[in-house]
């Protein structure tokens, strides 16, 4: 099988990552629920890579670093505990559900939500982001980089707006993080959501948050802290605050071993691979007659994603006929992107993902420029 889908997840890890998840698995006890060497074991585990993401980052400490499940976790955290009836936010058409829904929940409990446009390239007007700050406007919550176009977005131009306007920064780092370089203090973001099981190279069910200091967030659950076992609520202290019950260690063992990995390989590598990729298949696809591309590929640093459409066919057969004529993995559909296909007007017809790695080889991509012109010329 040729792997074409790593914008849903990285099917191939690093082979530290395998051996960190099998090693926790048969030493590791809960990290911070007593003193024997297996919970110390996993509270020093979970403590080093709260460092390490902190660095990444370029958070001020590691005490700022939340572990949760994925972004979409992350996301719920962040908006339902900064935004209460009254306020206004500020969002983008480009945002995936884990965004979508749980600001059309806070909709439905009295927050107002605007969401600005994009051309036919699905780019946005960063104008429009200023003409659209209200006096009760809280909050700027956008995606770094969309899952269905590619399209970069200048976080680091959003958050000089939204410090200009005292707003609170919330970045869906999903598709970025682990390939872009992402500096929270540069680019002033007060709440970076992020997903180990992408970019980061880690295994699913493992991701988390940075929370910038200063900034208070509702805790989404209550819970087993392993502090503080008499208090009726929920600690104040982060990163405690906003983790309740068990962590995933075995996971976040792995993620750390991720985290080493990127460190010695170098992001800038990877996404230079990946980027190369990408415009490879971009360029033997886009003259390729009856076939649409979305996006804007004016510049090539962007997201290693091309969707596109063939003629009218259904972007689910199209991937069917890939996997079964060609053994090539992709995502079709909606990608839980609504809004995004609304805009592109592919509601109905949805679209085809080509998603790179930099483990994919250029003998695998030219397969599938193959496979899109044969299947392009079929009638």
């Amino acid at each position: 099988m040729i792997y074409l889908d790593n914008a849903a997840t990285t099917m191939r890890k690093p082979q530290e990552v395998i051996d960190a998840i099998t090693a926790a698995m048969c030493s590791m006890g809960n990290a911070g629920r007593g003193v024997n060497e297996a919970s110390l074991g996993a509270a020093r585990t979970v403590y080093d890579t709260r460092e390490k993401l902190a660095g990444f980052f370029g958070a001020e400490d590691a005490r700022q670093i939340v572990f949760t499940m994925n972004s979409t976790e992350s996301l719920n955290i962040a908006i339902k505990g900064i935004l209460n009836p009254g306020d206004h936010v500020i969002s983008t058409v480009l945002e995936h559900n884990s965004v979508l829904r749980p600001l059309y929940e806070m909709e439905k409990k009295g927050v107002e939500v605007t969401f600005l446009g994009c051309d036919e390239k699905g780019t946005l007007d960063y104008a429009d982001f200023e003409k659209a700050i209200k006096e009760n406007t809280k909050a700027i919550v956008c995606t770094h980089g969309s899952n269905l176009t590619g399209n970069k977005v200048d976080v680091e131009r959003i958050g000089e707006i939204a410090q200009k306007h005292g707003l609170l920064f919330v970045v869906d780092a999903s598709q970025t993080a682990g390939v872009f370089p992402i500096d929270v203090q540069k680019m002033h973001i007060d709440i970076l959501c992020f997903t180990g099981h992408k970019g980061l190279l880690g295994p699913q069910g493992t991701g988390g948050m940075y929370v910038r200091k200063g900034v208070h967030v509702r805790p989404l659950l209550s819970g087993g802290t392993g502090v503080q076992t008499y208090s009726k609520t929920q600690p104040e202290e982060m990163p405690t605050a906003l983790e309740a019950g068990t962590l995933n260690g075995h996971g976040i063992a792995g993620l750390d071993a991720a985290i080493g990995y990127l460190e010695e390989t170098g992001i800038d590598t990877i996404r230079a691979k990946e980027q190369a990729l990408m415009k490879r298949f971009y360029e033997g696809v886009k003259e390729i007659p009856g076939v649409k591309i979305y996006g804007d590929f004016s510049s090539m640093d962007r997201c290693a994603v091309v969707s596109l459409n063939i003629r009218d066919y259904d972007s689910g057969e199209v991937s069917d006929a890939l996997l079964t004529d060609y053994g090539i993995s992709t995502r079709s559909g909606g990608h839980c992107a609504p809004r995004m296909h609304e805009a592109l007007g592919t509601v109905e017809q949805g679209a085809v993902r080509f998603s790179f790695s930099h483990y994919n080889t250029e003998e695998e991509v030219d397969t599938a420029i193959r496979a899109v012109c044969e299947l392009a010329e079929e009638e």
